[in-house]
C-alpha cells in the first residue's frame, strides 16, 4: 500500500467511520481512498469547502461521539491551528495527519519536517498540547494510527500522525488485521442526546469567568503532565557502546540507520534514537543515554527544530549538533556520514 493508503485502512479499521478534509499534495490519496472506503462500512466522506471548515466539522462529530479524522499538509494544517486548539479546550479526542511538505509560505510539495514547532509547541493560541506520532514506514504508518485513535479517546485530546511526503507517496508491504475493529470506548459526556443521563451533556471551551478558565488550563495541565509520564516512546538502535548518538524521526531516521550501520564498519561507535512520540518527547530516555553517550547529532529535514528538545532532555551532559536539509531536500547516507566523520575528527566524541 501506499502510506497514505494505509492511513486511510488504518483509521477504518480502528473504527474511524467520518473524514471531514480537503485535498492538498502529498496527502490527496488518502482522501480520495476514503471518499470509496468509508461508504463501504457505512461511514462518511465530505470534502469540505476548506481546511477551516473541516476542523470545525471534525468537532462537530467529536463532539457527538464519533471516531472522526482530518489530513492535510503544511498551509493546511496551519489554517487548522484555531479548530485543533478548540478541540483541545473542549477535550475532545480526533484525529489529525499532516503529511509535511516544503516550507514556509505555500512552500513546495517536496518532503519536508520543517512543521516540528508547530505541531509540538502548540501552533494555536493557549495552553494545550497536542500528542504527535511520528512513525517511519508504511506499516507502522498503519499501526500507529490505531495507536493515534486510541490515544485520542482515552485522554479526550487531539492527536496528530506526523509524516512527510515520501511516506505519503511510497509503496511497501502492509500487514492488515483480519476483520474490521469497531467498538468504540463508551463516551458518557457525548453530546448524543439526554437519554438515560436526565441532563445535558454541553460542549464548550468559552469561560468567560477568569477562574473557570483557569480551572480547565489546570485540570488540562494535570492531563499533560500523565501523557508526559506514560506515553514517551522511542527505538533505539545499536546504542551500546556509543560515543554520538544520532537522534532522528520520520523518513530521516531510515537514512540514520543506515548511517550507523555503515559508521559502525568503519571503527566509528555511532548508534541511533528514534523519537516515536515527538509529544510527549522521549526526554527520559535520551537522559539516561546522555550518562553514557559523548556527544549527539539531530538529523532532521528542516533548520533543526527537535535541537532544543534534544538540549533540553540532555541537560548539559554533552553537546547537541545539527545536521538537516531545507525546503524538500533530502539528506543523504553519505553526507550524514560525512558530518559524523566530522565530529570524530574534532574531538566532539572525546
Amino acid at each position: 500500500m501506499k502510506g497514505n493508503e494505509a492511513i486511510g485502512e488504518g483509521a477504518v479499521r480502528a473504527g474511524c467511520r467520518y473524514f471531514f478534509g480537503y485535498p492538498i499534495t502529498p496527502q490527496s490519496e488518502l482522501t480520495h481512498y476514503l471518499a470509496k472506503r468509508l461508504p463501504e462500512v457505512g461511514g462518511l466522506y465530505m470534502q469540505a469547502e476548506s481546511e477551516v471548515a473541516s476542523i470545525n466539522m471534525v468537532y462537530g462529530a467529536s463532539g457527538a461521539g464519533a471516531r472522526v479524522m482530518t489530513s492535510s499538509s503544511g498551509p493546511g494544517i496551519s489554517l487548522m491551528q484555531e479548530g485543533i486548539s478548540y478541540l483541545a479546550g473542549a477535550e475532545l479526542p480526533a484525529v489529525v495527519v499532516n503529511m509535511m511538505r516544503g516550507g514556509p509560505g505555500l512552500g513546495n510539495i517536496a518532503p519536508s519536517q520543517a512543521d516540528y514547532f508547530q505541531a509540538t509547541k502548540g501552533g494555536g493560541h493557549g495552553d494545550y498540547r497536542m500528542i504527535v506520532l511520528a512513525p517511519n514506514s508504511v506499516q507502522e504508518i498503519y499501526d500507529i494510527v490505531k495507536k493515534a485513535f486510541d490515544l485520542a479517546d482515552r485522554y479526550r485530546n487531539p492527536v496528530m500522525v506526523m509524516a512527510d511526503g515520501i511516506m505519503a507517496q511510497m509503496m511497501e508491504p502492509v500487514e492488515v488485521d483480519d476483520g474490521i475493529e469497531t467498538v468504540i470506548p463508551e463516551k458518557p459526556w457525548a453530546a448524543t442526546g439526554v437519554g438515560n443521563r436526565g441532563r445535558k451533556n454541553i460542549i464548550n471551551s468559552c469561560y468567560v469567568v477568569p477562574e473557570e478558565m483557569e480551572a480547565l488550563n489546570i485540570k488540562l495541565k494535570q492531563k499533560y503532565a500523565e501523557i508526559l509520564q506514560k506515553e514517551q516512546l522511542c527505538e533505539s538502535y545499536l546504542l551500546e557502546g556509543a560515543e554520538i548518538a544520532i537522534v532522528s524521526f520520520g523518513t530521516a531516521s531510515r537514512i540514520c540507520r543506515a548511517v550507523v550501520e555503515k559508521a559502525r564498519s568503519l571503527g566509528m561507535p555511532v548508534g541511533l534514537i528514534r523519537p516515536v512520540t515527538l509529544w510527549p518527547f522521549p526526554g527520559d530516555f535520551i537522559g539516561r543515554a546522555a550518562d553514557s553517550v559523548k556527544c549527539f547529532l539531530s538529523v532532521e529535514m528542516n533548520m533543526g527544530q527537535m535541537v532544543e528538545d534534544i538540549r533540553l532532555s540532555v541537560n548539559g551532559k554533552a553537546p547537541v549538533y545539527h545536521y538537516g536539509r531545507l525546503g524538500g531536500m533530502i539528506p543523504s547516507a553519505k553526507d550524514i556520514l560525512e558530518e559524523v566523520k566530522r565530529l570524530f575528527a574534532g574531538g566532539a566524541a572525546v
